[in-house]
């Protein structure tokens, strides 16, 4: 059963059922799970994320996800570039020229007005490698002829050091509230389940790929060998028999929470309190909150900068939200076209 099969026509969020946009406090109960047990999820706490992918292996191992290719970008030392198929959860590392402590919000990272007006601005691998040496006075030519611009946070601190700061975060499938890849599926291979997560039948889907465009955040997709559509199931199997998802698991520092949702937002607006308190003004919670354009996520994110820095839109919306008035306006044109055809008939009858 969609998301959509209960919707209320009402502007404030439904007793029950449920609705293609807004609030909806019971996903489980909406898609027809009755006595479920609370809605879970993932709190991921990109500031204590250390990069060392043991997510993403194991939930390859645990998922039998074939291996996919392990191919640099070129552009950092992260070898699987991003959420796909064949990458349920993908470890992305972003560097940026910008000191490591005392974190200033609104900071340009990126040189001089970004990497099409400054391109020689962020060399990763020659700042990686310049690493503890001895560095000339801000203002000053490197050794390779780059230096900061005026006015720019220089990638060199006063004791010598070259500032290089990397934000890590482990990304997944967001298990939205209003899940338009659910919605428009055909045959019902994607469905929500009772802990209010959403999960491919992969023996029920037929490849049509209609969910593929529907999702905002860009995480699922198809395997070229038979066109089915595979994403993150957060680890359904386990949670039936009480298991925590594999990647929660293996995480080493706790990066990756797994619990009751809002048991994890509370968690998460501590964890930020705690940050600002400590002073980094820039950290944030992204896809916690209920009445965001998905109806909050099921899986979200402390981050350290904006959130188009990770990869993520910064407002997502539903794309099934305009679905009824999309309807509803067919409907009038089809009615004025029919009647337009029956005044032309009517007419040359007299």
């Amino acid at each position: 059963m969609t998301d959509a099969t209960a919707r209320n026509e009402g502007t404030g969020p439904p007793a029950e059922g449920g609705l293609l946009y807004g609030v909806q406090p019971d996903v489980a109960g909406a898609a027809g799970h009755r006595d479920h047990p609370p809605r879970l999820g993932f709190f991921t706490d990109t500031s204590i994320c250390i990069g060392c992918k043991a997510c993403e292996v194991a939930c390859k191992e645990w998922n039998a996800v074939p291996e996919d290719g392990l191919e640099l970008t070129g552009m950092s030392y992260d070898n699987s570039q991003g959420l796909s198929a064949s990458t349920w959860r993908h470890v992305a590392f972003i560097e940026q020229r910008k000191p490591l402590g005392g974190q200033e919000p609104g900071v340009r990272h990126d040189g001089a007005g970004g990497a099409d007006a400054h391109p020689e601005a962020l060399d990763v691998f020659t700042a990686a490698g310049r690493l503890g040496t001895t560095a000339p006075a801000p203002g000053t030519p490197d050794r390779d002829g780059t230096d900061a611009p005026s006015g720019e946070i220089s990638p060199v601190a006063p004791d010598g050091r070259t500032e290089l700061r990397w934000l890590m975060a482990s990304d997944v499938c967001k298990h939205c509230t209003h899940a338009a890849c659910l919605d428009v599926c055909p045959t019902g291979a994607l469905f929500r389940t009772e802990f209010g997560t959403v999960v491919v039948q992969e023996d029920v889907c037929n490849g049509c790929g209609y969910c593929v465009p529907a999702c905002p955040y860009g995480v699922i997709d198809q395997r070229r060998e038979d066109g089915r559509a595979w994403k993150c199931t957060l680890c359904y199997d386990r949670l039936g028999v009480g298991m925590e998802p594999a990647c929660a698991k293996a995480c080493p520092t706790d990066s990756i929470q797994f619990g009751p949702l809002e048991e994890l937002r509370e968690r998460a607006a501590a964890r930020v309190a705690q940050l600002h308190a400590a002073g980094v003004p820039d950290a944030r919670l992204y896809g916690e909150d209920p009445s965001d354009g998905v109806g909050g996520d099921g899986a979200f994110f402390l981050l350290l900068d904006e959130p188009e820095v990770y990869g993520l839109p910064p407002d997502p919306v539903v794309t099934t939200r305009d679905l009824p008035s999309m309807w509803r306006h067919a409907a009038v044109a089809a009615a004025a076209m029919a009647a337009g055809v029956a005044a032309c008939f009517v007419g040359r009858r007299r």
